[in-house]
C-alpha cells in the first residue's frame, strides 16, 4: 500500500489557477501509475487524469484536457495537478490515487486514496 496526501486546494475565482499536490510515501512510487479523481455533491466520483510511472504516458477526461495537466516528480514521490482556466463546474473534492502496473481511466482499479481536498469556483 502507498499512503497520500493532497494539498492545494482553494477557492478561486472562474478563469483563475490552482495546482494540487499529492505526497506519497510508502511502497516504491517510481513504479506506481497515479491519478486524480474528482466528485461533486451528488454525483459520482469521476475521473480527471492519470500519469505512468515514468510520466510518459498520460490520460485526460474530455472535460478538463488542454486546461488540466498531471505531472509527476518521482524523486520528491509528488504528483502534480496544474489547473489552468477554472470554471464553476470543476468544484468538487479532489483525490489521488494510485496503483501499480497499467495507466487506467477507473477509479475501481485504483487500489490506494488520499483523503481529499476542496476544490472551489466561483463565477
Amino acid at each position: 500500500q502507498v499512503q497520500l496526501v493532497e494539498s492545494g486546494g482553494g477557492l478561486v475565482q472562474a478563469g483563475g489557477s490552482l495546482r494540487l499536490s499529492c505526497a506519497a510515501s510508502g511502497r516504491t512510487f517510481s513504479t506506481t501509475v497515479m491519478g486524480w479523481f474528482r466528485q461533486a455533491p451528488g454525483k459520482e466520483r469521476e475521473f480527471v487524469a492519470a500519469s505512468s510511472w515514468s510520466g510518459g504516458s498520460t490520460l485526460y477526461s474530455d472535460s478538463v484536457k488542454g486546461r488540466f495537466t498531471i505531472s509527476r516528480d518521482n524523486a520528491k514521490k509528488t504528483v502534480y495537478l496544474q489547473m489552468n482556466s477554472l470554471k464553476p463546474e470543476d468544484t468538487a473534492v479532489y483525490y489521488c490515487a494510485a496503483k501499480l502496473f497499467t495507466i487506467s481511466t477507473m477509479p475501481t482499479d485504483f487500489g490506494s486514496w488520499g483523503q481529499g481536498t476542496q476544490v472551489t469556483v466561483s463565477s
